[in-house]
């Protein structure tokens, strides 16, 4: 009997060990973390519609289908993009015929000229200023110098020196900055890069009708004062008057 109960012991015991052997093995695996959220769809035409104002930049970059362009870096890559965005009085300053003599080719090499294919933050140009010239989507020679300076940036074109004015957007994958000038390359427009212009003359100041010509203004022209010999006269012919009425008077007193 006393064996009988040892053996049951053991075979319970056998059990016992085999059920916590198949708990471990059928536990739940160790849940993977969840998956970064995708970044925020930025509508690039709506917010170039409704900031800035930008409604120059933005009409060139639909007429000619490069918005697609932007929007399909800014949408469908992982690099992001970068805008350099010129106001409306940018455009309103260049003749007219720096961008209408352009073939469409070189007006969407222009457009794509003022974009970055990655998305850099205010913060980044520091490090992009010390090292060299960066690459544009209009790619090739196509290329911007940036410099740091007192935590302004600057961009260089070689014919455009100009420099962040505003952030508009600084959210990756999309960066969009406020420049003044129109970014005009080199590879389109050449070295020959115009002086800046000398500054106008000031106008001179023509005589006034009340002062006559040769006769600066404030001063009197000899004519309009009485010469000596005329105010002699005047003060002679006053006295003989008087004196004149003075014996007619007495003349009739005695009549």
């Amino acid at each position: 009997m006393e064996k009988r109960m040892i053996f049951m012991v053991a075979i319970a015991l056998l059990a016992l060990s085999h059920c916590s052997v198949n708990a471990k093995s059928i536990a739940s695996p160790t849940p993977s973390p969840a998956p970064a959220p995708a970044p925020a769809y930025v509508n690039l035409t709506e917010l170039l519609g409704v900031a800035g104002p930008f409604h120059t930049f933005l009409n060139y970059l639909e007429s000619t289908k490069i918005i697609d362009t932007f929007q399909n870096q800014a949408t469908n890559t992982q690099e992001g993009i970068t805008l350099f965005v010129p106001q409306d009085t940018a455009f309103a300053s260049l003749k007219k015929s720096v961008l209408s003599n352009l073939t469409q080719d070189q007006l969407k090499s222009v457009l794509l000229f003022h974009a970055l294919p990655h998305y850099y933050s205010f913060s980044d140009f520091k490090k992009l200023s010390q090292i060299g010239p960066v690459s544009t989507l209009a790619g090739g020679p196509y290329t911007l110098n940036f410099t740091y300076i007192s935590g302004t940036i600057h961009l260089t074109s070689g014919w455009s020196n100009t420099k962040i004015s505003s952030s508009v957007l600084s959210t990756s994958p999309v960066a969009i900055y406020q420049i003044n000038l129109v970014l005009l390359p080199e590879a389109i427009f050449g070295t020959n890069i115009p002086p800046t212009p000398a500054p106008a003359p000031a106008p001179e100041i023509s005589p006034t009708a009340e002062s006559p010509a040769g006769v600066p203004k404030g001063e009197k022209s000899p004519s309009s004062s009485p010469s000596p010999s005329s105010s002699h006269r005047m003060i002679s012919m006053s006295i003989w008057g008087q004196f004149f009425l003075a014996m007619l008077g007495g003349l009739v007193l005695m009549l």
